[in-house]
């Protein structure tokens, strides 16, 4: 489980194919601390240490997460967003965040404020229910909160510390990025659905 909260940027240093896999070498501040079968959410993605060689560590991408989420967007010196799964006896400063992106969602305006950046997302489809106003939400692995919602469309607020040490600074109208709704949200809606069904 995850939180959120960015510990560090990580960059692509190579990309290998291997039948439907992609597995991707990234260059970090984090390695020395990591081990061997460790989860380490990479733009809110939930993946797996498989080798660590040095400054680099290597995780495995399978053909579903490289079709679900922005992964196979990335390419040599891209950064990402990397968070360590949460420590038991840690401050919960974000949310529940599992890695487990639900869809993707495009940028469709970047506006600075003043000191802050308000940026503006569109969905494939209305979440229905499952982003409020004030409410939680994981975009590339940074917890948010939402400022508006309007059936495909949201928009978030970041402060310059959140601009400044995430890939926030990076994007620009036209990208994609990885979405993860809020847990107990689902988790009503699903149950809504059961109800009605029966």
């Amino acid at each position: 489980m995850f939180t959120g909260i960015v510990e560090s940027l990580g960059e692509v240093k190579r990309i290998e194919e291997e039948g439907t896999n992609r597995h991707f070498w990234i260059e970090s501040t984090l390695t020395p601390e990591l081990k061997i079968d460790q989860s380490v959410a990479h733009n809110g993605v939930c993946l797996t240490v498989v080798e660590i060689s040095g400054q680099q560590y290597r995780v495995t991408a399978i053909e579903e997460s490289l079709n679900r989420t922005n992964l196979g967007d990335l390419c040599i010196d891209s950064q990402v967003n990397l968070e360590r799964c949460m420590k038991a006896d840690g401050r919960f400063d974000g949310h529940i965040v599992q890695g487990h992106v639900d869809t993707t969602a495009k940028v469709t305006k970047r506006e600075e404020r003043g000191g802050s950046w308000n940026f503006s997302f569109e969905l494939a489809s209305n979440p229905k229910g499952l982003i409020v106003p004030k409410g939680s939400i994981c975009i590339n692995g940074v917890s948010l909160t939402v400022v508006h919602t309007e059936g495909k469309n949201f928009s978030v607020s970041i402060i310059p510390y959140t601009f400044e040490h995430t890939c926030f600074n990076q994007l620009t109208a036209g990208d994609f990025v990885n979405i993860e709704f809020d847990i107990l949200g689902k988790y009503i809606q699903a149950t809504i659905a059961a109800r009605e069904e029966s």
